[in-house]
């Protein structure tokens, strides 16, 4: 698989109109940096309770479905990364009183990205049940957009089209 590039200048790109720029990457990666989507998603993004998660994953998962309309597949795919990284994060307050996973702070040239970046992961805490609800809410979401068969024909379209490896 070809890399997400952090290498690009986001804050002065829209992939909308340069979508041969946009590399899948794993995961979430980029999720915070591409533009115009962060900027149109990230309103929406929040994991607080239950309640709040399922407002904010159904209103994501729309404007997922609504890319996938548009024949936008680097929304949809963003679309995508927040609902999964609702998922992600909700797991992570679940597990870590809030939300601290790894001893330190992140290394200056690692900002931006995911990972422990050599520190140490702190012990998990007895689970959050309310977090743990939000982030099987947030899952639900994340494995249908995983399924959607126009989400995967358009990303294996961009692949061949932009030839990034799978």
């Amino acid at each position: 698989m070809r890399e997400f590039d952090y290498d690009l200048d986001y804050k002065n790109l829209n992939l909308r109109a340069q979508p041969e720029l946009y590399r899948v990457g794993r995961g979430e990666q980029g999720v915070l940096l591409v533009e115009p989507y962060k900027s149109e998603i990230l309103p929406h993004w929040r994991f607080a309770t239950p309640d709040i998660a399922l407002e904010s994953s159904e209103s994501i998962y729309q404007m997922f479905l609504d890319y996938l309309a548009a024949d936008d597949f680097v929304g949809a795919d963003m679309a995508r990364k927040f609902i999964q990284m609702g998922y992600t994060r909700a797991r992570r307050y679940a597990n870590h009183k809030g939300g601290k996973k790894y001893k330190g702070p992140v290394p200056d040239d690692k900002k931006g990205q995911s990972g422990a970046h050599g520190r140490e992961e702190l012990p998990r805490q007895n689970e959050d049940p309310i977090k743990a609800e939000s982030a099987r809410i947030f899952k639900q979401k994340w494995d249908e957009c995983r399924k959607n068969e126009t989400y995967l024909k358009m990303k294996a379209a961009h692949r061949e089209r932009y030839k990034e490896v799978k």
